[in-house]
């Protein structure tokens, strides 16, 4: 791109013209010896700040020289590891020049912003990267991922900015926020590090990919061993705030359970990266393997390999060879399943036989085979006591689990929803004392079921769970009392089979104090059942949703008490009576509410935020 030169009287006034001789001899110093440019320019900011004052006291504006000086502080680090681009910086650092040289203090006032956004744009188009931050020796042993330490001028925080969805359009077009570069001091970068560290997995995906929040989250807990899921969520929350990912899909609901990337997220790296490259080999140089072919055929190697993450971007058909694995033994994220949000993306494998050679991995704490036809059952587990999420959500050929799944005393999540081979949960579930989520817990008859939910209450640390309720099952008395002595439960998750009038209600006496959201999907029960009236729910309960079954009323016969609930969603209940304004007489507090394919009544979505013009995420 030609240089276009900065015709410096269009700045200056005639009476001033003999100063256009001073910037001359400025820019020649600058252009011979770039290095001065930053200290020629707080010299000179230092000299114009004193004449200012001295003409007269000016808080307002000495506050706005003061922050044009950590400016140019935070450029003075930059500039020492500047390797092109150069002449468009040096074009906008000598056009500060000019406008400090001219004191002219009205203009300069009313530029101000401006001339921060030009710095800032340069910081953007020139901010460098360490090449020991980005390399890391393959004989490392480490179980920490090579991510460079971003500065944290990457991130914009919001402000009053918020992502609406246009009504006029579609679930997928936005109204997106800027992207940009905001200067922050030495300290909110190392408040940062964390974020930055994680925010690159995102450059993993496709640049319009859909993510689901929650696959996100099990990523990053595979490489966070001290820390718990509720600190990955709040950092999720802090990419949204800083524009760094939109919300998408998820309607008129407050809460973001899908989004994408920003759409200037991958052009803003797009600098760093050498012709025919990829950001994947630029931030994790061999560490990282994308399977991105519609078939794959993963073959034995002669030797070893460094690969320590391996993520199936786009493969439907896997074709895993004897040894593959095994030579891969440094892997410590390995998914194989999907990660898209569609049922219909469908895997298969040639043979389950690899599964095997997963007892030789020592660092593995990622396993997702979600969405793969064809796994009947899995190995012993004995020898990865390091895994800390195993998902096999939607494995819809997988019977049985290993008997001795115990042995992974690390594990955080257990995924095995609409696992529907899958009608016993083995003994040694009960004590995995760091699980955090367990979903897709199935319930059937004793005989099938030597794990019972009584056994679950020892998980002191469980934050959300699942359970399915298979149809030959009595459900007895006792069988869901230990529900109200979990800790910090704050999900439940209730489902069932096939319809059984014996299973029109669960004897539930207490729920548990900290649960916030409760989903009870194919509920039998025509009306609602006392322990999710008013009176019997947590203070901190906010959400219900009800998907499927028999419910025919939501009245509360006889409960003074109105619902607390902030978030409601109704869907295919096609024998519920209800409209609109007793939904909201019985739910004076909601912020949102979505029906669907209830009764004959036509669908309905409403939003308080959208109803005062505003849009905020919530957790």
């Amino acid at each position: 791109m030609q240089r276009v030169p900065i015709d410096l009287h269009f700045f200056i006034p005639a009476r001033q013209a003999s100063f256009l001789q001073v910037v001359g001899i400025t820019m020649s110093i600058i252009r011979k010896n770039p290095m001065k440019a930053i200290p020629v320019l707080q010299k000179r900011l230092s000299r114009t700040r004193s004449i200012f004052q001295e003409r007269g006291r000016d808080e307002s504006f000495d506050e706005k020289l003061e922050k044009l000086s950590k400016e140019l502080e935070n450029m003075s680090e930059l500039f020492l590891k500047v390797k092109r681009n150069e002449d468009e910086l040096l074009d906008t650092l000598t056009e500060v020049y000019g406008h400090l040289g001219r004191l002219d203090k009205k203009r300069l006032d009313e530029e101000m912003d401006d001339i921060c956004n030009k710095i800032r744009h340069s910081a953007q188009i020139l901010l460098p990267m360490e090449e020991h931050q980005i390399q890391q020796s393959s004989h490392s042993s480490s179980t920490h991922y090579n991510v460079p330490q971003f500065s944290a001028q990457i991130l914009l925080p919001m402000e009053e900015h918020q992502i609406q969805q246009s009504s006029h359009s579609s679930s997928t077009h936005y109204n997106v926020p800027r992207f940009s570069l905001p200067p922050l001091s030495v300290n909110q970068v190392r408040e940062r590090q964390k974020l930055f560290k994680l925010l690159i997995y995102l450059l993993i995906y496709p640049e319009n990919a859909i993510i689901k929040r929650r696959h996100l989250i099990y990523l990053w807990a595979a490489g966070s061993p001290g820390r718990e899921l509720e600190e990955d969520e709040k950092l999720f929350d802090e990419l949204l705030k800083f524009n760094a990912i939109v919300p998408c899909g998820n309607g008129k609901c407050p809460i973001v359970n899908k989004f994408k990337i920003h759409p200037q997220f991958h052009r803003y790296f797009i600098i760093s990266v050498e012709p025919g490259g990829s950001y994947t080999h630029l931030f994790f140089g061999d560490k990282v393997y994308l399977l991105t072919k519609k078939k794959v055929v993963l073959r034995d190697q002669p030797f070893p390999t460094g690969e320590r993450i391996i993520i199936n971007i786009a493969t439907n058909y896997l074709n895993i060879q004897p040894q593959w694995l095994n030579k891969r033994k440094y892997l410590e994220i390995l998914q194989l399943g999907r990660w898209q949000d569609l049922p219909s993306h469908h895997i298969e494998v040639d043979n389950e036989k690899f599964l095997e050679e997963l007892g030789n991995q020592k660092e593995l704490k990622y396993l997702s085979l979600r969405g793969i036809s064809r796994i009947f059952e899995l190995p012993s587990f004995a020898l990865i006591e390091s895994l800390r999420i195993l998902d096999l959500k939607a494995c819809h050929n997988l019977e049985t689990l290993p008997n001795n799944i115990s042995s992974m005393k690390r594990l955080k999540c257990l995924i095995l929803s609409h696992c529907y081979l899958l009608d016993a949960m083995p003994k040694g579930i009960e004590k995995l004392a760091e699980l955090e989520v367990l979903k897709g817990f199935v319930i059937s008859n004793s005989r099938k079921t030597p794990c019972k939910i009584s056994d679950l209450s020892n998980l002191k640390r469980l934050r959300r769970l699942s359970i399915h309720i298979k149809g030959d099952v009595v459900i007895k008395d006792m069988e869901f009392e230990s529900l109200g002595r979990f800790p910090k439960l704050e999900h439940l998750k209730i489902s069932w089979g096939v319809f059984d009038k014996r299973q029109s209600d669960i004897p539930i006496t207490t729920l548990p104090l900290r649960l916030r959201k409760l989903h009870l999907e194919c509920f039998f029960g025509q009306k609602i059942p006392e322990w999710l009236k008013p009176s019997m729910l947590p203070s901190e309960f906010k959400e219900l949703k009800i998907t499927g079954g028999k419910l025919q009323s939501m009245n509360l016969n006889g409960d003074m008490h109105k619902w607390a609930i902030e978030i409601l969603h109704l869907k295919y209940l096609q024998d519920l009576e209800i409209n609109k304004q007793i939904l909201h007489e019985l739910f004076p507090l909601l912020r949102y509410v979505e029906m669907k394919k209830v009764s004959k009544h036509p669908d309905y979505e409403w939003s308080s935020v959208e109803k005062k013009g505003k849009s905020k995420s919530v957790s």
